[in-house]
């Protein structure tokens, strides 16, 4: 008895928000809607080991607000700002303007972007 392949369905990977994953798309809790993260600001991770990362982290804006996606966390993180020219913050992550964006967690500098 030989068994019969599976059939394969391009793009029916559609998160709960209708998002299709193979198509590069991701729910954004700030814009609520569909997005390409790839299209916000990168952020490399910070080489102070001198380690080669091939990760990378994305930031989109909406007003005084960032939305964060790393490789490490589930959903996305909405780090805020009390206004223009001040860091956005979340918990122990803040999000520094300076010499384009500087990502901290916990006082550490783990990534930074233009």
């Amino acid at each position: 008895m030989t068994k019969e392949p599976q059939k394969v369905v391009v793009g029916g990977d559609a998160d709960s928000h209708g998002c299709k994953a193979s198509a590069g798309y991701t729910w954004s809790t700030l814009k609520k809607e569909c997005i390409r993260i790839f299209e916000g600001t990168k952020l490399s991770h910070a080489e102070e080991t001198g380690k080669a990362y091939t990760t990378a982290a994305y930031v989109i804006f909406e007003g005084n607000k960032a939305e964060l996606f790393l490789d490490t966390q589930k959903e996305s993180i909405i780090l805020e700002r009390k206004s223009e020219g001040d860091s956005w913050n979340k918990n122990d992550y803040q999000l520094i303007p300076w010499k384009g964006y500087v990502l901290k967690k916990a006082g550490k500098i783990i990534y930074t972007g233009e």
